[in-house]
């Protein structure tokens, strides 16, 4: 009986934790974006002229629901003549679909120049982008696109690897509901602590 109550409470300890973690860690992502995430249309005159395209899901050498949508909004932000630079940031290994060639293909396909876009093989995940922007490109400041549950954690990472970030929002209208589910468990449980424990260690270094 007693081995069972303490398992009981050793349980209860660990969700009250686990909770205590998600609030704490989404409310940081939350202070230090606060206000400079937008939609596309909500883009002041004097934003930044660079966009980052954060890297997702490519299959069969076409881009996913994800990463298009984020595409298109670049697409549409150069169509407007409010972008000088894209740098397409992802996973190039043949073994992840090879996502910034398939990005570079897409743009260019859409009408974007060549010499507009910028190739990131190695932005393995957002705090290698944000890092490899600043250290790697010269930025500092820029735009960032992804979806709006990633949006926040994308400017607070930037941020904290010396680039002034403002996140812009890629809808999802195709997206299913069980990758949307999905991802916005994965970003409350496990993304967003690991951003703020590599904020807090970058800062510190």
């Amino acid at each position: 009986m007693l081995t069972r109550r303490r398992i009981s409470l050793f349980s209860l300890f660990l969700v009250i934790a686990a909770e205590a973690l998600v609030i704490t860690t989404s409310s940081w992502v939350l202070v230090a974006s606060r206000g400079r995430v937008v939609e596309p249309t909500e883009l002041p005159d004097d934003a930044p002229r660079t966009l980052i395209v954060l890297g997702a899901k490519v299959e069969d050498r076409e881009a996913g629901d994800y990463v298009r949508a984020r595409l298109d909004v670049a697409v549409d932000l150069y169509r407007q003549g409010r972008l000088d630079r894209i740098l397409n940031s992802g996973n190039n290994s043949d073994d992840a679909g090879n996502e910034v060639t398939v990005m570079r293909e897409y743009l260019v396909d859409h009408g974007v120049p060549p010499e507009v876009i910028v190739d990131d093989p190695l932005g393995l995940n957002t705090a290698a982008t944000c890092r490899r922007a600043a250290s790697e490109f010269g930025i500092a400041e820029a735009l960032i696109v992804t979806q709006n549950f990633h949006a926040g954690r994308a400017v607070m990472l930037c941020d904290a690897f010396g680039v002034a970030a403002t996140g812009v929002v890629a809808p999802c209208g195709h997206c299913s509901l069980y990758s949307k589910v999905r991802n916005h468990l994965r970003e409350a449980l496990l993304s967003r602590p690991r951003a703020v424990f590599d904020a807090v260690r970058h800062s510190n270094e």
